[in-house]
């Protein structure tokens, strides 16, 4: 096995049991390799340190399968990692149930650069790195086996993968397309979801929790949802009693998805509910102007900054929509904003809707602190695994 021997004074992070070693810490690869590979890795001095998969075109140069430098990476290795990550999630009493479900979340998990997401009896599979890319067949295997699913979708399509060398690929890799919609049920809401061409593994699993919390919230409340996709939160806050609920998304066919998942759910008041395909921000600015007021606006915007070189004009688009929002919400009106955005950090993005409130001349106070659910979890070493973050706020 080839070892990849790092400079002095960079085996640090690996103390820490920080998984990614960046290119710039690497001395040498002693030996060769090729992409996805699992290489020793050793300290300047020669110690062992952990084992890792080799990625030579991405400036993460290898991603850490594990920090014992004795255990074996082979098939067993995968089944052990994947049941360990779905039986966690089964002794989780708030998890059991549901139908939409998180299954192995990456570095988190301690499968860096593999996401599997279950949706009824279907696993979706996504692989953004050269290790588990060369362990696909393992994995597969593994799922299988952990969740007794009949059908497995490949969606490894990210834009990720192109920094990795890998081309995506997609495509059933165990069972056949459903003869119908794939249906959902969170909350006592029923979704379809598209786990071909939706986005992400078909669905934002990530805001289970927040959609519940915006359901609790809703009653009696004119509600606004910026950024709507499929109707998620929209659907919530009409079961939870809102007097009317506008959802605004420039995507024409994830609104006729947010259509069709209304109709799934006959016991909510579709009079309540109207669909605005549209920019949001063009949008905030005409409710503005037209005068319009709501009590409760949800912003989930899509990822605006994918990485720190990008936050300067992340947090521009942020606290311009932030803005808007608090200008349109009444006396003692909510705002849950939410960023997805890796190079915004928690306390960066505070200080956003801080400014934006400031900038809308609005007194507010933070309520909550809104984060992903149980499924998604973050290891203590690993806080880039924190990427969303949500702030609940209220107006004077």
């Amino acid at each position: 096995m080839a070892q990849l021997v790092l400079l002095p004074g960079k085996d640090r992070s690996l103390a820490r049991r920080h998984p990614w070693i960046f290119a710039a810490s690497v001395d040498r690869l002693r030996g060769r390799a090729r992409r996805g590979d699992t290489v020793d890795v050793v300290a300047a001095n020669g110690r062992p340190l952990a084992k890792a998969a080799w990625s030579p075109e991405s400036k993460i140069r290898a991603r850490v399968w594990t920090f014992d430098p004795d255990e074996t990476v082979d098939d067993a290795f995968f089944k052990r990692r994947i049941q360990a990550a779905v039986e966690r999630r089964q002794m989780m009493p708030e998890l059991r149930g549901q139908d939409g479900l998180r299954l192995v979340h990456g570095e988190s998990d301690g499968l860096p650069g593999l996401i599997a997401d279950r949706y009824g009896d279907t696993v979706v599979l996504q692989l953004t790195a050269t290790g588990p890319e060369k362990w696909r067949s393992a994995i597969i295997g593994a799922l299988q086996r952990a969740t007794g699913c009949t059908r497995i979708y490949e969606r490894s399509d990210s834009d990720v993968r192109r920094l990795e060398g890998l081309e995506p690929v997609t495509g059933w890799v165990l069972g056949e397309a459903p003869d119908e919609a794939l249906v959902i049920v969170e909350n006592g809401v029923r979704l379809k979801v598209d786990v071909v061409a939706g986005h992400k593994t078909g669905f934002y699993l990530d805001q289970r929790d927040n959609r519940l919390l915006t359901r609790e919230l809703a009653a009696g409340r004119a509600t606004l949802n910026c950024f709507c996709y499929t109707g998620g939160f929209s659907l919530q806050a009409l079961a939870g009693g809102a007097t009317s609920v506008l959802s605004i998304d420039s995507s024409g066919p994830a609104l006729a998805t947010a259509a069709d998942n209304l109709a799934l759910n006959p016991q909510l008041d579709a009079s309540r509910c109207e669909w605005r395909e549209a920019d949001v921000f063009d949008s905030l600015r005409a409710l503005k102007s037209d005068g319009q007021r709501f009590d409760l606006i949800i912003l989930d915007p899509p990822k605006f900054a994918p990485s720190a070189a990008h936050a300067e004009s992340a947090a521009r688009a942020y606290r311009d929509i932030n803005v808007f929002a608090f200008r349109l919400l009444n006396p003692g009106g909510l705002l849950m904003t939410y960023s997805c955005s890796g190079g915004i950090r928690s306390e960066y993005f505070q200080q956003i809707v801080a400014d934006a409130a400031v900038g809308a001349g609005r007194d507010a106070r933070l309520l909550r602190r809104l984060s992903a659910p149980p499924d998604h979890p973050v290891a203590l070493h690993f806080s880039e695994g924190e990427y969303l973050k949500g702030l609940l706020c209220q107006v004077d």
